[in-house]
C-alpha cells in the first residue's frame, strides 16, 4: 500500500554525510519526500542527490532555485543530472525567490519576475525533449542549446506561487504550485487560482513547524522568523492580499523605521499561531492535516527544533506520519 505523500525539508541539522542513515529513518517513519530549500546554506541539487542514492524509492523536489542565480541551459543540465539519478521521482521547483537573493547575494537583476519565470518554464519544457532549442523568450534568448542527455523521464516542473497571476502561470504552463508562509484557511483562497490550469495539479506547501508547547519559546522563535520574511516585499504584498494588513501594518511601520525590536514586539499572536504550527506532536500532526484538507496534495515540513545539541531527526520522527500519539 502506498503512503500519502508527507515531505520533510532537507538538509537536516547534521553533516550532508549522516544524511543517508538519516533519509532512511526517516523514510521508514513514513516520510515519503525530501524537498530542499535553497537560501543561503546549502544548494538546491547536492542534498536531494545525496537522499536519492541513500533510498531507492523516496520522492524529491527543489523549494525553490531561482532561474536568475543560474543560466537556462545549467539548470536545464542539473535538473536533468537529478532527474538520471532519480527517474520518475524528481519534480523541480522553480520561482523567483526574492531580491537580496537575486541581487543583494547573486549579483544579478530582480525585474519582471512573472515573465522570467514564465520563459524559464517553457524553455524548461522544450529542452528536456532533447530538441535543439533556439528561441527569443521574452527576458531572455538561447540559441542551439540541446541537452546531450535528456531525461528519459522528464521532471514535473513547479511554480512557486503567491498571488493570483503567478498561481494561474503555475496552473496553466507548469504542472503545479509550491505555497510557503500561508494557512491552511489561506490554501482555500489561493487552490482554486491553480486549478483553473487543471484540477490534477499539485499544490506542495511548505510548512513550518515548531513542536514546541511551552508559549514564550514560541513566541520568540516565531516572531523573528515572521520579521525576517514577511518584510520582504514579496511577501508583504501576498499578506496585503490576504488580508492581513490592518494586522501587521504597525510591524511593517516599525521595521521600516529600523525599530527591530518594535517591529518584533508588534508580530501578532494571531499571524504567529495561523503561520507557524506549533504545539505538542499530536497537535501539530493535527494542524498539518488541516492543510491536507484544504487542498495540498504534498505537505512539506520544516522542522525548527530550538535545542541547539538536538539529535537531527528526534522532532521529525515525533511528527511523523508513524508516531503513536502523545
Amino acid at each position: 500500500m502506498s503512503l500519502a505523500p508527507y515531505g520533510i525539508t532537507v538538509p537536516l541539522n547534521a553533516p550532508l554525510a549522516d544524511h543517508p542513515r538519516l533519509i532512511r529513518e526517516l523514510r521508514a517513519a513514513g516520510y515519503t519526500d525530501m524537498w530542499s530549500a535553497e537560501v543561503d546554506g546549502l544548494d538546491g541539487f547536492t542534498p536531494l542527490t545525496v537522499a536519492a542514492l541513500a533510498d531507492p524509492d523516496v520522492r524529491l523536489g527543489t523549494a525553490i532555485v531561482s532561474p536568475y542565480t543560474r543560466g537556462p541551459a545549467t539548470l536545464a543540465m542539473t535538473a536533468a543530472a537529478l532527474a538520471d539519478v532519480a527517474p520518475g521521482r524528481f519534480t523541480l521547483g522553480v520561482g523567483a525567490g526574492s531580491a537580496p537573493i537575486v541581487e543583494a547575494w547573486n549579483g544579478a537583476t530582480f525585474e519582471r519576475p512573472y515573465q522570467r519565470v514564465r520563459d524559464t518554464v517553457r524553455f524548461l519544457r522544450a529542452a528536456f525533449t532533447g530538441d535543439k532549442v533556439t528561441e527569443e523568450y521574452e527576458t531572455f534568448a538561447v540559441r542551439g542549446f540541446r541537452l546531450s542527455r535528456p531525461p528519459a523521464t522528464p521532471p514535473r516542473i513547479l511554480v512557486a506561487a503567491l498571488r493570483p497571476g503567478m498561481l494561474r502561470l503555475a496552473g496553466r504552463e507548469a504542472d503545479g504550485a509550491i505555497l510557503n508562509w500561508l494557512s491552511a484557511e489561506d490554501v482555500k483562497r489561493v487552490v482554486p487560482f491553480v486549478h483553473e490550469g487543471g484540477p490534477d495539479r499539485a499544490i506542495v506547501a511548505r510548512i513550518f513547524v515548531l513542536p514546541v508547547e511551552d508559549r514564550d519559546t514560541v513566541r520568540a522563535i516565531g516572531r523573528r522568523m515572521i520579521t525576517s520574511y514577511l518584510t520582504v516585499p514579496v511577501y508583504a504584498e501576498f499578506h496585503r492580499w490576504l488580508g492581513r494588513t490592518e494586522e501587521l501594518t504597525p510591524m511593517w511601520r516599525a521595521w521600516a523605521e529600523g525599530d527591530r525590536k518594535r517591529a518584533l514586539d508588534l508580530v501578532p499572536d494571531s499571524v504567529l499561531d495561523d503561520l507557524i504550527v506549533h504545539g505538542g506532536p499530536a497537535e501539530c500532526r493535527a494542524k498539518i492535516a488541516r492543510y491536507t484538507d484544504a487542498g495540498v496534495t504534498v505537505p512539506v515540513l520544516a522542522v525548527i527544533d530550538p535545542r541547539p545539541d538536538a539529535d537531527p531527526i528526534e522532532a521529525a520522527l515525533a511528527l511523523a506520519p508513524t508516531a503513536p500519539p502523545r
